[in-house]
């Protein structure tokens, strides 16, 4: 039986997690690592979402992987490190235990497992010059969530060409309980993790958000 283009793409996101060094982050084989994540594929096939295309900023859905093999968060500034736009490897512009503060807001609910799947995805260049306040004020009324720092490496881990020249995102749902709010975009070519302030607008900076999480 001929796959379906959702399927395709979801091996190929499985692919690329692979080849970034997802198992090892999870501390799982890559069979094992390829097992935890099939059961998302029913999932996102049970979204019709997941096969549509709203234009250049959408990305029907993106695997994200959260949790290692003993439930503890992924290390956000390791998985940074394993980005990549063409040869150049992305970084954080935080230290380890400072990025690790970085945690959801107390609006998302991050399903269980090793990982699941964000559906609906959108980098929002249509809030590019929008403090990241209004932004989520925003989001929130028209029922689409931000992304977290864990999602929007997922999303240039497996997307990376949607991190693009003057349309950069920020990632509205994870704190740290100051004004920062963490943001992805392109310094000297190298894909950058850094944070901007909470009521400052940036001509080059929208705001990433998705639909809804599902786990397997």
């Amino acid at each position: 039986m001929t796959a379906t283009p959702t399927e395709t793409e979801f091996d190929r996101q499985l692919g690329a997690l692979t080849e970034a060094g997802y198992p090892g982050l999870t501390g799982l084989s890559d069979a094992d690592f390829a097992a935890a994540m099939e059961p998302l594929r029913a999932a996102v096939l049970a979204h019709p979402e997941s096969a549509a295309d709203h234009g250049e900023d959408h990305i029907p859905f993106v695997l994200v992987v959260a949790r290692t093999e003993l439930g503890a968060s992924i290390d956000a500034h390791e998985a940074m490190a394993h980005t990549a736009l063409g040869t150049q490897q992305g970084f954080a512009d935080f230290e380890p235990a400072e990025l690790a503060g970085f945690r959801p807001i107390e609006s998302i609910e991050v399903p269980d497992g090793i990982g699941y799947a964000l559906l609906n995805v959108d980098t929002g260049s249509e809030y590019l010059n929008v403090t990241p306040a209004s932004a989520l004020a925003s989001l929130t009324t028209i029922g689409r969530t931000g992304l977290t720092v864990e999602e929007g490496i997922a999303l240039l881990t497996v997307r990376p060409d949607m991190l693009r020249k003057n349309k950069c995102f920020s990632l509205l749902s994870s704190r740290c309980g100051d004004k920062r709010v963490p943001a992805l975009w392109i310094s000297r070519r190298r894909p950058k993790l850094g944070w901007c302030w909470n009521g400052n607008p940036h001509t080059w900076l929208g705001s990433a958000s998705a639909q809804e999480r599902v786990g397997g």
